[in-house]
């Protein structure tokens, strides 16, 4: 059975738990928690390069950070992100798609309806994932989509048109927990949820969120399991006051 069609059939049945990583270290640990599947996002772009948004991000970025990520993900499906203006034609979409799964990806994303790409890609053995709701790539601001009537039923529609066009599961970004709801009821394929409530069939977080590394970044829909941040600064400041104080290297951790 394909991966996909595991992930499809834990729909109305089993939470499908999706991560991000960037590179080997994190999808190794991510891996071995069982989740089960691995997003090398394009949020890369706010999380490792420092940008303010996503919509600069390359396909080189993207697949050396696929690379990466695939020599620890072990057993763990790995679905790359495609960028902006990586797929604004059929032509470009198959291509590019081709080199994420050459990098080790096993699935693509794609924000948006992008019909005619998603078709093709999909009619030939490679697994997309849908994104709709709010989108990074194209957004001017980053808030909530879908409160007013008419732009949550145009999401509606975008969720059938990709349930129709043959994605293995859709991503629904930060939109009210009741339109996500009717979304995850009304089309056949799997709903995962960042921003979008509980009634989705998943959830996916960007990992470097959920543990605490930016004190500047607290979206609402983040929950912060751990405070690496502080953890880490507490670490290097054990380590400076160990030095300065001639504690380490110690003889345990000396070459004799």
């Amino acid at each position: 059975m394909s991966f996909q069609e595991r992930i499809r059939q834990k729909k109305g049945k089993e939470k499908i738990i999706m991560l991000t990583a960037y590179d080997f270290q994190m999808a190794r640990i991510l891996a071995r928690t069982g989740i089960d599947l691995i997003l090398v996002g394009d949020s890369l772009a706010m999380v490792v390069q420092g940008r303010s948004d996503t919509k600069s991000v390359t396909m080189s970025d993207m697949i050396y950070h696929i690379k990466a990520a695939a020599r620890g993900a072990e057993n763990t499906p790995i679905i790359g992100d495609l960028p902006r203006d990586s797929c604004n034609s059929v032509e470009d979409g198959l291509r590019n798609a081709k080199l994420f799964i050459k990098a080790g990806a096993h699935g693509v994303k794609i924000e948006g309806k992008k019909a005619e790409v998603i078709k093709a890609l999909a009619s030939g053995g490679i697994p997309v994932m849908g994104h709709i709701g709010m989108l990074p790539q194209t957004a001017e601001s980053y808030h909530v989509k879908g409160k007013k009537p008419e732009e949550a039923e145009q999401i509606l529609q975008d969720a059938r048109a990709l349930d129709r066009l043959g994605v293995f599961s859709m991503v629904l970004e930060c939109i009210p927990e009741d339109l996500a709801k009717m979304i995850t009821e009304t089309v056949d394929v799997p709903t995962i949820g960042i921003g979008a409530g509980k009634y989705c069939d998943g959830q996916v977080l960007v990992t470097n969120d959920m543990l605490g590394f930016d004190d500047d970044f607290k979206p609402k829909y983040v929950k912060v399991y751990a405070n690496f941040n502080k953890a880490t600064k507490d670490a290097v400041s054990k380590f400076i006051e160990e030095v300065f104080e001639g504690k380490f290297p110690d003889d345990e951790h000396t070459y004799h």
